[in-house]
């Protein structure tokens, strides 16, 4: 078996950019840090590869035919319930929105990253990235 160079670049990638983002939920002392992004986009990630690499072969285990966006959508379905345990309601604040919000970003990155789409991938997670930095000096001068 040959080493797939092109996999682990793309876990590479998808952990880099998840470390990014992870790095400001860390800076801000939120729940979900470096070490949740990353293995959420990692896993994705894997998710995706493994998702494609079942299609290609036209069947899967037992003669099923593969489909990349049904492991996808299961990935998207996952995330929602992980990302709904980090949101808490106290009296009338809301708190865990924005990094519920990161964890699906960043699984929604392992996705893409898996899938190919590394242009796509670089530029959501900067977008993600500056909208965490910058948006909460806007917040306080509102």
């Amino acid at each position: 078996m040959v080493l797939d160079w092109i996999g682990v670049f793309r876990l590479v990638l998808a952990a880099l950019l998840a470390a990014l983002i992870g790095y400001d939920r860390e800076k801000q002392n939120k729940a979900a840090g470096i070490r949740t992004n990353v293995i959420v986009a990692v896993i994705s990630c894997v998710i995706m590869i493994l998702s494609v690499e079942v299609a290609k072969t036209g069947t899967g285990v037992g003669g099923v035919e593969g489909d990349p966006a049904r492991l996808a959508a299961q990935v998207v379905s996952g995330i929602g319930f992980l990302g709904a345990g980090t949101i808490i309601k106290q009296e009338d604040k809301v708190e865990g929105l924005t990094t519920a919000a990161s964890l699906w970003g960043v699984a929604g990155l392992g996705l893409a990253v898996g899938y190919g789409l590394y242009d796509i991938s670089i530029a959501a997670a900067f977008i993600i990235f500056l909208s965490l930095r910058v948006a909460p000096s806007v917040k306080k001068r509102v």
